[in-house]
């Protein structure tokens, strides 16, 4: 059960900017990862349903996480049906993302005040979704869907939609003035926040000092 309410989630979101996405079949490793990047500032994290029996590995991230992180608002990615999403929801997931919308996944998280966060690529899709009750949408691959002049061209007409990029997002100053500065709500991160060099060697501090440098920048971007 999400430890989490909904508007507490979304909030989150909107204070700290970036939802790191990661997934690795060694529990242990994420474990290490969600406190690095725990210890650089980040409250929210994203778990991918990517590999065989990941839900076991997040159920046990889950468990850990409430106790030692536990402003962490844990949530799950990657997920594309309302069966997924309504397994990971019993083992914890504060909120649901996936790379597509899905009306059913929609109407299970309504049910369990659960926050989804639907993949759009498109206009309509976004209306679709925002119309589910779907408050935040990702734009998804946000590089290959016009990037941060998408997002702006979205706002225009839509101002009150809250956007996150996913996709083509980097912890670097220019890309990340870019996305802010079009107007979205949060961004997530993936490969570029956690390089395979430092997940193989272990180097957890690197990637706290990623998250607080990218932290940072979005601080300024938003002043």
């Amino acid at each position: 059960m999400a430890r989490f309410t909904k508007l507490e989630v979304l909030q989150n979101f909107k204070q700290a900017g970036i939802v790191p996405v990661f997934y690795n079949a060694d529990v242990e490793v994420a474990k290490q990862v969600v406190k690095a990047c725990y210890e650089g500032g980040v409250r929210a994290f994203e778990f991918t349903n990517r590999g065989d029996f990941a839900h076991e590995v997040f159920g046990e991230l889950s468990r850990w996480v409430a106790q030692e992180c536990p402003e962490m608002v844990l949530g799950v990615g990657s997920v594309v049906d309302a069966a997924t999403a309504a397994l990971y929801i019993q083992l914890g997931a504060n909120f649901v993302v996936g790379p597509l919308f899905n009306p059913d996944v929609a109407k299970l998280c309504n049910r369990r005040a659960v926050a989804y966060t639907p993949g759009c690529g498109s206009v309509s899709e976004i209306g679709f979704a925002q119309e589910a009750g779907c408050d935040l949408v990702k734009i998804f691959p946000a590089g290959e869907v016009g990037g941060a002049s998408f997002v702006r061209n979205v706002l225009a007409p839509m101002p009150w939609s809250m956007i996150m990029a996913t996709g083509a997002v980097e912890p670097e100053e220019k890309n990340l003035t870019e996305w802010f500065k079009a107007g979205v709500t949060v961004v997530g991160m993936g490969s570029k926040l956690f390089p395979k060099q430092d997940i193989a060697s272990g180097d957890w501090a690197a990637i706290s000092k990623r998250c607080r440098a990218a932290l940072d920048i979005i601080a300024k971007v938003r002043k």
